[in-house]
């Protein structure tokens, strides 16, 4: 009588050599191919609400209305238009032969986001880095 063989199942065994290896290739893989970007990012130093305001010096103040207009030091005298060069031209002509003034923004709480980002994005463009925002005490 023949009888077939049991086939021994301990030796069988799975081979992890070739796992461990695609598990390496894709590690290095994406490590290679992962970009790190370097976002800039402006020191923003915030005011505290309670305080006495200093004028020892000068500040260059952009204000912004509720309807996105600039105007630079002055309520009253807005900017021509919107345009990001605009307002750039408007606060080198404001700073003068100063490197780096002191800006604060002025924004008024409905003022459009977009408007106020602009301002920063003018401000960082030029090189400018001592950047406050001005807020209103509490009554």
């Amino acid at each position: 009588m023949n009888f077939r063989r049991r086939k021994n199942l301990d030796n069988l065994r799975v081979n992890l050599t070739p796992l461990i290896d695609t598990v390496f290739l894709l590690l290095i893989f994406f490590m290679m191919t992962t970009t790190f970007n370097k976002e800039s990012q402006l020191n923003i130093d915030l005011p505290e609400a309670k305080g006495e305001h200093s004028t020892a010096v000068e500040v260059i103040r952009i204000i912004i209305n509720k309807e996105g207009e600039y105007a630079i030091n002055e309520r009253d005298r807005h900017l021509i238009n919107n345009q990001l060069e605009t307002l750039k031209r408007a606060l080198k002509d404001a700073a003068g032969r100063r490197k780096n003034p002191p800006l604060l923004i002025s924004a008024d709480k409905k003022a459009p986001h977009y408007a106020v980002m602009k301002a920063m994005e003018a401000v960082r463009d030029l090189g400018f880095v001592r950047l406050s925002f001005e807020a209103q005490q509490p009554e």
